[in-house]
């Protein structure tokens, strides 16, 4: 009868990544049950929602006046309390079902190591009104270094750099506890509205958040790209008009330069704060990178040039978070050790 019991609790208990671009659920014996844009599409006329997620994302830059595609976090925090609430309802239905008889979740969901207790008061109310039964906070760095299999419960220093869309956090962790941290309000969103004003800079166009990131995903590099490739894009002048213009993997790498220096700074300043103990096993071992926002073509190399320090991806960089919040539902003992609520 106990085990019954478990197997009916465990499909209802999840870890959710609740990102500033991309939401992502793991289910323990499951592994990632749903990985979708954090969107919701809102006709303000009717007061009603039209879509979440992925099909809300296909409206963004195309709907008329009264149809707004809502992003409800912004650097990795809620800043549309309703709107987060009616996302994660969705999210959470989409993977459990409507059953009325379906015991209300537990969750652990995975937030920036520098949110405040009023943000992480936001995250577990809106949890909890969206259906949620027990809400427990990881950061999200620590979460990546679970995911990634990093050996965290060991007298050894672990870093971690997760760049998300809404922050970067870095990390160091030794005995499952976070030893020092920096959240750095700069992530992959922002690299996009870098790429959007260098062309409005040197182009005299403007284009929209989608094809900010395509270019970022097809151009964008962190080191000076030996191969030079272009890519035909449009948009509008600034006169109103259309307008198509050639730009270049050289361009996107400038575009992006200021951006990525304030990131190598952060994770040299959290260095330069870390215990030497600690810090040599981080020269030994190395620096771990997770988050989509990571997998900007380069960065490795990047880092491990300006920092000195060899600089690699965890197996899944984008899921690494998903996956360690995941882990740690079923794992009392951890759950304790590394959750702060």
């Amino acid at each position: 009868m106990f085990n019954i019991f478990e197997k009916v609790f465990s499909a209802n208990a999840i870890g959710i990544d609740l990102g500033t671009a991309n939401s992502i659920i793991f289910i323990p014996g499951r592994g990632i049950a749903l990985e979708e844009p954090s969107i919701v599409a809102i006709d303000s006329k009717k007061n009603k929602v039209l879509a979440v997620g992925t099909e809300a994302k296909e409206m963004v830059g195309k709907t008329p006046e009264h149809i707004k595609a809502v992003r409800p976090l912004k650097d990795g925090v809620i800043t549309d309390f309703e709107i987060t609430q009616i996302m994660i309802a969705s999210f959470i239905r989409k993977t459990l079902g409507k059953g009325i008889l379906k015991p209300k979740p537990k969750v652990v969901i995975g937030v920036p190591s520098g949110i405040t207790p009023v943000e992480e008061r936001a995250v577990i109310d809106a949890a909890k009104s969206a259906g949620a039964r027990e809400v427990y906070l990881i950061a999200e760095p620590m979460a990546a270094a679970i995911g990634a299999d990093l050996p965290i419960s060991e007298p050894v220093g672990n870093m971690v750099v997760d760049i998300g869309g809404g922050t970067t956090d870095i990390a160091v962790i030794s005995l499952s506890g976070i030893v020092i941290s920096h959240s750095l309000k700069i992530a992959g969103d922002e690299m996009n509205e870098a790429i959007a004003e260098y062309i409005k800079r040197n182009f005299s166009m403007l284009i929209g958040e989608q094809t900010a990131e395509k270019i970022k995903l097809e151009l964008g590099s962190a080191i000076i790209p030996q191969e030079v490739k272009e890519m035909d894009i449009r948009g509008r002048d600034v006169t109103g008009l259309p307008k198509s213009i050639t730009i270049t993997s050289t361009n996107v790498y400038e575009a992006l330069e200021d951006t990525l220096n304030t990131v190598v700074s952060a994770i040299r300043t959290t260095l330069e704060k870390t215990p030497p103990e600690l810090a040599a096993d981080i020269v030994e071992k190395g620096i771990v990178l997770a988050g989509g926002g990571s997998l900007l073509r380069n960065l490795n190399a990047r880092l491990s040039k300006d920092l000195g320090i060899k600089t690699y991806y965890c197996e899944d960089p984008l899921r690494a978070v998903a996956k360690g919040v995941g882990s740690v539902v079923d794992d009392v003992g951890l759950l304790k050790k590394v959750s702060f609520t």
